[in-house]
Formats: structure tokens, C-alpha cells, sequence
């Protein structure tokens, strides 16, 4: 096999034409420098939107991209970079074959930077490829923004999940759409409000909105009015996620104070009320996780605090009735509001309330299963991408990043399906 077309094949210039490789010194060590040109056929195309289009000038003579290492060589592409008369454009630089418009790195080059930075730390893809870290933040950018461009992500949307998520101190949020059959993120925008929601809706359209079978959500207004008007036809599911939230706050606020009334008022501290604060965790657990201690401290509860018992039996059956789901979900969940209703707990009676105002999203979720696990493992990953990079500066920079681990947008390594 001859140098060139293992140079053709490595570098990804099928539709080039090689003109000279040599060897360059510069700061960093030697480099491999490939001297290419688009072939006819590719030759003359806006590097915007690849149309054919008559010569304009030189442009600014030769430049260079980065491209994947040849082992512990570095590698770069040069060529010569006229510019070409777009109709729609202007005087636009030509499109190369083995790199994306205003980029310096290679197709290639930036594919894999971005799927490593999918998997991995900036700080770790930086060492890697011997690159910026604000270079890896640019990649991801333009990677992104070249998959989204070639698909329509909202395409064929029937269930969707919709939720917040916090991203940065002093109430930022992220409102997040995900596809329930997929479970990919499919819409991510700065804000928490009606406007936010609409905004999705807007670049939805009104026929796509029509084909939404079921809408996820939490029991906010800001979505619930929103989805009522622009998809009046969806089945609304309540989160249960948000349900037995609502349950263990209320069973926290009916510890919180027989903990107070043992401890004898504000300062106080007893062998009972030092019991009590330390079951919390004994209380909240599923059953199966209890630990021996924790069994324990249940069993003192039951025989010495009723009412804190029964809140926990409350609490209980109301995982149950989520699990068991359907119609005997339904006549659980009926026999529950009573026994709330009737249980002498202010924070259950309180309760037993709010939940006969959402009763049929409530109805609706156990009807259908649906729920917004899928967005609360898209909610988890996006806290863990925070950590990771100690933090986003802006919105963006984290829905690009979310976008690219969780919204399918990550490309597959080089030569590879």
C-alpha cells in the first residue's frame, strides 16, 4: 500500500488530494505537517452551507489544522484556503473535506474530543490531546451544533417528561424536556417559568403538539397551565417522585414536632427527643434498607409514639399505592385519603387536600405508569457534570455539554459506527 493512501485513509482525506508531507520544528517538538488541497469535486463549495459558488480571492494564504496524532507525532493539515462568492453568504472562505467551517482542528480531531469529553474531564481530554481546555469547550460547541443541525430531536415526540433543575446558586435553573420513550433530553433552556415552557411549545409547532399523547410533570402551575393551553389533548401525569416527596415532608414536619413537644421547648434535650432526632433516616428509608439499628429505633417508635408511627404507616402505604398502580392503585389510593383525612395529623389532613386538588393527573399517572424517572436520571447526570467542572458560568455551556452526554448528540469515535 502506498504512503499516500494510508495517509488518505488516516487522516481522513478521501476527497483530497495530497500534495507533500514533511517534517516542521517548532516550541512544542517536531510536526508532521501534510500538504493537501480539496479535489475538483469538492473544490469551491461555502464553507456555510457547501453550495457551489464562482471564485472571490486567495483569501489569506495557507493555514493549518490540528489533526490526531500519528502515536507521539504530532499532525497537522495545510492547505491553501481561498474564498469563494456565496449567493446567500458573501465572500465566504471554501469548505474543506476534512474539517468543519471556522474550525482549527479536524473533523476527526474534534469527533474525538468530544466523545471524550463526554466520558471524561475537560482537564483529562485536555492532557490527551495536547490542547486548551477552552478549545475542548469550543469543540463541543461546534460538534453539537453540526448533529443538531443534521436531525430534528423533536420529531415523533408522543410522551414527554418536564422538569427543573438547579445549576447554580441564587435560583438558576434549567428547564429540561425529555422524550419518555427514548429517554434522551431533547429541549434544555435557561429559566423556570410559563415563558420557558411556551418557548418549547413555540419551536414544538402547533401540529407536533397535537401528536403528545401523555405530559410528565410536577405539580407546578408554570407548566401545568402552559401544557393545558398548548396541548389541551395530553393525558397531565403527576410525578410520583414529587408525590412521595410531598408524603415524607409531611411525615418529617409530624416528627419535627413530637421531637420539639419531647424535648420540652427551644434548648431542651432528653433521652426521648435525641430518639427522635436520630430516626429520621430510620423513618425515610424504604424497609428493605433498614439497618438492624435503624428496625430498631421503629420498633421504639411503635410502642412509645403513636402518632409518629402512623404517620410512618402513612407514608408506607403511599408507596405502596404508587407501586401497585392501575385500578387497585385507585381504591388504595381512595382508601388513603380517608385514612389521612380521619388521622389527626395536621401535615396528613393538610395532605390529604392538596392531593384531592391534583386527584386526576394523580389518576392519570397511575392509569398509565408514567412517571419522570427518566428526568430525574437526566437531573442527576447534569449535578454531576456541575461538580465535575466545578461549576458552569453560563447556561449555555451547560445545556451544550447536557446536550451531548444526554440529548444523543455525542459522535462515534473516527472509523467507527
Amino acid at each position: 500500500m502506498r504512503l499516500t493512501r494510508v495517509l488518505h485513509r488516516q487522516a481522513g482525506l478521501e476527497r483530497a488530494a495530497v500534495e507533500g508531507v514533511r517534517l516542521d520544528d517548532d516550541t512544542d517538538g517536531e510536526v508532521l505537517v501534510i500538504s493537501a488541497r480539496p479535489r475538483k469535486g469538492a473544490a469551491r463549495r461555502c464553507g456555510r452551507c457547501r453550495a457551489r459558488a464562482p471564485w472571490y480571492d486567495r483569501g489569506w494564504g495557507r493555514r493549518r489544522w490540528r489533526h490526531l496524532d500519528f502515536g507521539t507525532l504530532r499532525v497537522v493539515i495545510e492547505a491553501a484556503v481561498p474564498r469563494v462568492d456565496c449567493a446567500e453568504h458573501g465572500p465566504t472562505v471554501i469548505a474543506v473535506p476534512w474539517a468543519r467551517h471556522g474550525a482549527r482542528f479536524t473533523t476527526a480531531f474534534e469527533d474525538t474530543a468530544a466523545w471524550l469529553a463526554a466520558r471524561t474531564s475537560a482537564s483529562a481530554v485536555t492532557g490527551l490531546l495536547r490542547i486548551a481546555w477552552r478549545s475542548v469547550v469550543a469543540i463541543v460547541g461546534r460538534v453539537v451544533d453540526a448533529a443538531a443541525a443534521g436531525t430534528d430531536r423533536l420529531a415523533g415526540l408522543k410522551r414527554i417528561g418536564i422538569d427543573e433543575v438547579a445549576y447554580r446558586k441564587g435560583q438558576r435553573y434549567l428547564t429540561l424536556v425529555v422524550d419518555h420513550d427514548t429517554g434522551r433530553l431533547v429541549w434544555a433552556a435557561d429559566g423556570r417559568d410559563k415563558a420557558t415552557v411556551a418557548a418549547f411549545f413555540d419551536e414544538l409547532g402547533a401540529q407536533r403538539a397535537a401528536a403528545l399523547t401523555h405530559v410528565s410533570a410536577d405539580a407546578a402551575a408554570w407548566i401545568g397551565d402552559v401544557v393545558a393551553e398548548r396541548a389541551p389533548q395530553a393525558v397531565r401525569c403527576l410525578d410520583p417522585y414529587h408525590l412521595v416527596a410531598w408524603v415524607t415532608d409531611a411525615l418529617d414536619e409530624v416528627r419535627r414536632a413530637v421531637w420539639n413537644t419531647a424535648r420540652g421547648g427551644k434548648g431542651g434535650r432528653t433521652e426521648a427527643s435525641k430518639t427522635l432526632k436520630d430516626a429520621r433516616w430510620a423513618l425515610w428509608k424504604n424497609p428493605p434498607n433498614l439497618t438492624d439499628k435503624q428496625k430498631a429505633t421503629l420498633a421504639t417508635i411503635q410502642a412509645t409514639n403513636r402518632p409518629l408511627y402512623r404517620a410512618y404507616l402513612l407514608k408506607e402505604q403511599f408507596r405502596e399505592i404508587i407501586a401497585v398502580k392501575g385500578a387497585d392503585g385507585r381504591l388504595l389510593l381512595q382508601a388513603w385519603l380517608r385514612w389521612a383525612s380521619r388521622s389527626k395529623l395536621a401535615p396528613f389532613v393538610k395532605l390529604a387536600k392538596t392531593i384531592r386538588r391534583h386527584l386526576p393527573a394523580i389518576h392519570n399517572m397511575l392509569d398509565s405508569g408514567l412517571s419522570n424517572a427518566r428526568i430525574e436520571a437526566n437531573n442527576v447526570h447534569l449535578r454531576v457534570l456541575t461538580r465535575q467542572a466545578y461549576g458552569y458560568h453560563s447556561a449555555k455551556a451547560l445545556i451544550t455539554m447536557a446536550n451531548l452526554r444526554r440529548g444523543g448528540l455525542c459522535p462515534p469515535l473516527p472509523g467507527r459506527s
